[in-house]
């Protein structure tokens, strides 16, 4: 089945939750979903309201779907705004999801026209954890009045109430329904598409000429849910985004407050936009309670990085490889710390987690690279924030990472004795950045020793032979030296493949094979701040890399003409 992909919107709330659909408001995906509530585990995100059908009624005549006669969809500060021509009326509508809650309002406004406009909200639901497909049981679910304009709907265990607040609304009397719904993204994907979404009927707004109308959902208390109302919930995300622009660059700044004096007004725009994406990939990890607890005790904070919407969680290489474009490079400097921090206090056997799955408390390890990574990015941000607290306490942490690997850790991570390089690979796993699987299948498996690994093993090596030698003094940085030098001698030794002019991507694979394969992973070995590969060869192997895999949206990760 094809089926053509509409634009997306996004909302987050910096726990990990979100809401999502498409533009016409249609729900393509098991992910979509006007409020998606991150819990604490086990349950982890969760579908709680899944859409709204909206319609308006002009002079008591029949209703009609809001977007029925086209709307136009703009940004403002990163969110979305959707105005429509309704008669002689022309109304706004805002999402917006108060940063730290799981609550979403859609605030309705109305921009021009004589007298008021009313609305009929159909909210449509089927609890249900993100992951799971759309066709599980709907369930049972009753509504409860508890205040004018505020019901409460409570579906099976384990799942929470539903708040649902309208200020001045109804719930129009009991006329709920049942509809089923095909997910047309889910059907083109081969997964199961076809779930039912139940209905409390509809709820009645008018929305008058200064005087907005707002629906709220959400999972928190009604203390928590009604200490924002919707506009102020707007004004509110609006003075903390433009915050954010503010501390990032002066230029993005220009770009929100309207200075013509802070450049090029495209550069400054990009610059506010990009700062502004970033800000969606920064969460407190909500699943995690008792982390939180114990962080929180010592004053600190719990942070971390969400992978991609929608359905990623964190993971470790993710984070480490973004930290610096997502919270450095946009003056969060803070929380940067505190990433670095939170991912130190899951080191096991020498390793950070490759994933916290979804609803879990505990991460599973099988990655090679992400704790390098994790030096790495250690390395840029003590360099732009000279925190050598921070530094000075991960010290016993990275001698242990480096003796971990010496020693040889899990999933046959460890030096090899023979030359120093870090070998790594078990039957059924993907350790590497190239993780795909289908079923048991690995599609590229890379046990050996891979090229980029190398590279951010060598690295590694050399920050931590600097930041011992600058706290402990040249002999207790000796160690590291040592092992440093023999990576290089021994990779520049074994990785130059002389026949491509460019380097092997792996090295003493099963049965002893090298793979000659042409890939991008080599790029690392002269790009990180120590490269490992010889300065005379730099030059073969870009200009073999530009050549074969360069295109203009990136890097491909196979060149053409390769039997694979």
């Amino acid at each position: 089945m094809s089926v053509r992909a509409e634009p997306e919107w996004l909302v987050t709330n910096g726990l990990g939750g979100f809401a999502s659909a498409t533009v016409s408001g249609a729900l393509q995906r098991r992910y979509h979903g006007h409020l998606v509530a991150a819990l604490p585990a086990p349950l982890g995100r969760v579908v709680m309201l899944s859409g709204i059908g909206e319609q308006t009624v002009v002079d008591d005549s029949a209703a009609a779907d809001l977007g029925a006669g086209g709307g136009e969809l703009t940004m403002d500060r990163g969110l979305p705004v959707w105005t429509y021509n309704v008669g002689a009326h022309r109304l706004e509508k805002r999402v917006v999801m108060p940063r730290g809650q799981n609550t979403v309002h859609l605030v309705y406004r109305l921009l021009g026209g004589a007298g008021a406009l009313e609305l009929r909200l159909l909210p449509r639901l089927a609890f249900r954890r993100l992951e799971d497909a759309v066709s599980v049981p709907l369930g049972s679910y009753a509504v409860s009045a508890v205040a004018p304009g505020r019901y409460e709907i409570q579906g099976d265990a384990p799942m929470p109430r539903l708040r649902i607040a309208c200020p001045g609304g109804e719930l129009t009397g009991a006329q709920e329904s049942v509809v089923d719904h095909v997910y047309a993204m889910e059907a083109a994907r081969g997964y199961e598409a076809s779930g039912r979404l139940w209905s409390p009927g509809p709820i009645r707004l008018r929305v008058e000429a200064g005087r907005d109308a707002t629906l709220a959902a959400s999972t928190e208390s009604w203390d928590a849910l009604l200490a924002l109302g919707g506009a102020e919930a707007i004004v509110a995300e609006a003075y903390r985004r433009d915050r954010l622009v503010a501390i990032a660059s002066p230029r993005a700044t220009a770009a929100v407050v309207g200075d013509p004096g802070g450049g090029p007004a495209e550069d400054s725009a990009a610059a506010a936009t990009l700062v502004l994406a970033a800000d969606q990939f920064l969460i407190a990890p909500e699943a995690r309670v008792a982390e939180t607890a114990r962080v929180q005790t010592a004053g600190d904070q719990v942070r971390t990085v969400i992978a991609g919407y929608h359905w990623f969680t964190d993971w470790g290489r993710d984070t480490m490889i973004s930290l610096e474009g997502l919270a450095l490079a946009t003056g969060r400097h803070r929380e940067a710390g505190a990433i670095l921090r939170t991912f130190g206090k899951y080191v096991r056997h020498g390793l950070i987690p490759n994933l916290f799955p979804e609803g879990d408390v505990e991460g599973v390890y099988h990655t090679a690279d992400a704790t390098l990574w994790f030096v790495h990015a250690l390395h840029r941000y003590v360099t732009a924030t000279g925190d050598r607290r921070t530094l000075v306490g991960m010290l016993p942490l990275l001698r242990e990472i480096v003796e971990a690997h010496v020693r040889g850790t899990d999933f046959h991570i460890g030096v090899d004795p023979a030359d120093g390089l870090l070998h790594q690979g078990e039957e059924g796993y993907a350790l590497t950045w190239m993780d795909a699987k289908v079923g048991d299948w690995v599609v590229t498996p890379r046990r050996g020793k891979a090229v980029e690994i190398q590279a951010l093993w060598y690295n590694a090596l050399r920050l931590v032979e600097g930041w011992v030698g600058e706290e402990r003094g040249g002999p207790a940085a000796e160690q590291y030296r040592v092992l440093a030098d023999r990576v290089r001698v021994s990779f520049n030794t074994r990785f130059w493949f002389a026949a491509g002019g460019h380097l092997y991507d792996v090295v003493d694979g099963p049965e002893a094979v090298d793979d000659s394969t042409c890939r991008p992973n080599q790029l690392f070995a002269l790009s990180l701040e120590h490269p490992v590969l010889d300065r005379a060869r730099w030059r073969a192997v870009l200009d073999v890399v530009s050549e074969r895999l360069l295109t203009p949206v990136g890097l491909r990760s196979l060149a053409p003409g390769s039997p694979d």
